[in-house]
């Protein structure tokens, strides 16, 4: 089995900036691809941004140019440097890995990012 853990939540104002880290531990999985997503008050989970082991990236339209993930392949850790945040951007922010055939798909407990003044 894997764990995430998730830290770097918080409260900032908009224009600010946030990292949030996600560790996995465990053993009989290699991890292909981590992946950062959010999940907004009624609103539906959506990705944010991932990553392979081969260091591949894709992003959300709506945070190109202000997010940047990034991963430690030695660890099997994520980040997710977030710049000029938006009150849109607040969110519940969620860890996820996965093997390269889907038989492992585990997710963080989450960690809260709120944009306010």
């Amino acid at each position: 089995q894997v764990q995430l853990v998730e830290s770097g939540g918080g409260l900032v104002q908009p224009g600010g900036s946030l990292r949030l880290s996600c560790a996995a531990s465990g053993s009989g999985f290699t991890i292909y691809k981590m992946a950062w997503y959010r999940q907004a008050p009624g609103k539906q989970r959506e990705l944010v941004a991932a990553i392979t082991s081969s260091l591949s990236t894709n992003y959300a339209d709506s945070v190109k140019g202000r997010f940047t993930i990034s991963r430690d392949n030695t660890n099997d850790t994520v980040y997710l440097q977030m710049n000029s945040l938006k009150f849109e951007d607040t969110a519940v922010y969620y860890c996820n890995a996965r093997s390269f055939g889907g038989s492992l798909n585990t997710w963080g407990q989450g960690t809260q990012v709120t944009v306010s003044s």
